[in-house]
């Protein structure tokens, strides 16, 4: 998932979406010296500016929430089948309560003890190992900087909390657990907690969240991937899905009912090349250095 010799698909994994991985592949992650910590991991479980990221996520989330409830909310934050990234429908509320609706790995809970042993191995995703982590790591994990105070915020408003991730519903006792000791529980399996292979027997999150909506008013997602907003990001290369994220259609999504939290240590936000990275037209060599 994180380590070197890292591809797109342990991050998917995780964060439910679904995409051609002979296509699109992450770069190896450098192997960090014994002791050493890979950089994208000091940033997002050692930095200060990733907690700052996060709390300020949540902030930004609990009030747009605590304003919408004060209008009085019609429309969910669901996508509606049919919608499309270009023109994007949202689900009915009606009179459904309200909930929020958030990724549990690297949004809501940091699986440290978890990335604390990857970070001194080297090799790829082992899924094996992950179900390991999973039955037997509950109490070495920690809450996202901000989750806490905003779940007992939305609680306090009556917003459901609602927990949707690709943890194995094999695991869902153990999933309980570990939010728990976080601090953000409770969460109930098939009530507050959807987990992979719940509604539809799928990894992507779009039948688990259709299945939400038809239940609750979701006023606001939070997570880390763009699949935990919607699974029309899957089938797009990295260039087309940043043109697609920040376009106007769901760039009017962000900060106001879809919330990202901070996460460069795996996903699918790794894995352009150079030249999508860096495209041709933007290139600048030193006049001073020969080439």
């Amino acid at each position: 998932m994180i380590r070197a010799g890292l591809l797109l698909a342990a991050g998917l994994a995780l964060s439910g979406c679904v995409v051609d991985t002979t296509v699109m592949q992450a770069p190896p992650a450098p192997v960090a010296a014994p002791g050493a910590v890979p950089a994208g991991m000091q940033y997002l479980y050692g930095s200060g500016e990733a907690a700052a990221l996060s709390v300020q996520a949540y902030n930004a989330l609990v009030d747009s929430v605590r304003t919408r409830m004060a209008k009085g909310v019609s429309t969910s934050a669901v996508l509606a089948p049919g919608a499309t990234l270009a023109a994007p429908r949202f689900e009915s509320c009606g009179d459904k309560p309200p909930a929020a609706v958030f990724d549990v790995d690297e949004t809501m809970v940091l699986n440290l003890g978890y990335e604390g042993d990857d970070a001194q191995r080297t090799g790829g995703w082992d899924s094996a190992r992950w179900d390991r982590w999973e039955k037997t790591g509950a109490s070495k994990v920690a809450a996202v900087p901000g989750a806490i105070e905003a779940v007992r915020a939305l609680r306090a408003m009556g917003v459901a909390v609602i927990f949707n991730t690709n943890r194995a519903a094999a695991n869902a006792a153990e999933t309980e657990a570990a939010i728990a000791f976080a601090g953000i529980g409770p969460a109930k399996h098939g009530e507050t907690l959807f987990l992979k292979g719940d509604v539809d027997g799928k990894s992507a999150k779009d039948g688990r969240r259709a299945a939400i909506a038809q239940r609750w008013c979701v006023v606001a997602m939070g997570g880390d991937q763009l699949g935990d907003f919607t699974d029309l990001f899957a089938p797009l290369r990295p260039p087309e899905r940043r043109t697609a994220a920040a376009g106007p259609a769901i760039g009017a999504m962000w900060g106001r009912s879809w919330f990202v939290l901070p996460n460069p240590v795996y996903g699918t936000g790794l894995g352009s090349t150079y030249d999508q990275t860096f495209p041709p037209a933007t290139r600048w060599a030193d006049p001073q250095e020969k080439r």
